[in-house]
């Protein structure tokens, strides 16, 4: 728990000094200050916040125990085996099987799955997908995705505005060369990216063990996982596509890998995912 908050800790500095940098960069002394505002702002905003932004986004519905009883039971019962407080469940409308959990902790937790996965997987490969993300939430994980999340997403935001800041002026006139807000315009959410891919790939690998451990099959999450794979780059998600840096919060990589998304993978590869958890099985 102690490791959780101080990467969160870490994680929170480094996106204010990131934010600093672009405002320097494209505003001098005064474009720091205001940006260092801005995200001491996004930082209290995303703790308390992000999650609710995130499922509204993917347009997530809540269901219960008369409205998804076998879904809401299975969730039950294995927030009982990890010994959880019983979490909001939802449901997404999208045909990529994907799942996601979020939440500050795990009194304030929440679990996503959209209609493709569970047409596509077994019950067995199901209760080991949700089991999973239980192990996202009692590792606390959820609070360092969101707001990697969310914050990555107001970078990248400023930095595409970076222009309008240079206000066409050149370094001589007191304003920024055209050039160097260009250049942070294109780093800035690379930086942002990099941040995302160094917390992400890890906690994969932990939920994995952990959700094996919390369903007590490890074989039917391997199983979930190659199904999961095959599908998820054929089916597009048209909110990850438009918001990539949610991505990492998936269960596996949603995005099409098309272009520079392709060269940044929040996600360690699928066949090592499967051969860890194999070698549990076993």
């Amino acid at each position: 728990m102690l490791g959780n908050w101080l990467k969160t800790s870490i994680l929170m500095a480094g996106i204010v000094v990131l934010f600093g940098m672009v405002g320097a960069a494209l505003g001098g002394a005064g474009g720091m200050l205001i940006a260092l505002a801005i995200a001491g702002a996004m930082n209290v905003y995303a703790y308390w916040f992000s999650d609710k932004a995130v499922l509204r986004m993917y347009n997530a519905r809540e269901v219960d125990a008369q409205s998804a009883p076998k879904y809401y039971g299975m969730i039950k019962e294995l927030a009982a085996n990890a010994g959880l407080p019983m979490p909001r469940v939802y449901i997404i409308d999208e045909a990529q099987p994907n799942a996601f959990a979020t939440g500050r902790n795990p009194e304030n937790a929440a679990v996503a799955a959209t209609t493709g996965i569970m047409q596509i997987l077994s019950e067995r490969e199901l209760r080991g997908v949700m089991a999973h993300e239980l192990a996202h939430v009692k590792h606390r994980d959820t609070l360092i995705s969101t707001i990697s999340a969310t914050i990555a997403g107001a970078i990248s935001s400023i930095a595409q505005f970076g222009m309008l800041f240079s206000g066409g002026h050149n370094d001589r006139e007191g304003g920024v060369h055209p050039a160097v807000a260009i250049l942070v315009m294109i780093l800035a959410p690379i930086a942002a990216m990099l941040i995302q891919m160094a917390i992400s790939r890890s906690r994969e690998f932990e939920a994995d063990r952990g959700g094996a451990e919390i369903s007590g099959d490890p074989g039917a999450l391997a199983s979930a996982l190659q199904k999961i794979h095959n599908y998820a780059h054929r089916v597009p998600l048209e909110t990850a596509e438009q918001h990539p840096e949610t991505a990492q919060m998936m269960i596996i990589n949603p995005l099409s890998a098309e272009g520079i998304k392709g060269l940044f993978s929040t996600h360690p590869q699928t066949e090592e995912r499967v051969a860890r958890l194999m070698a549990m099985a076993v």
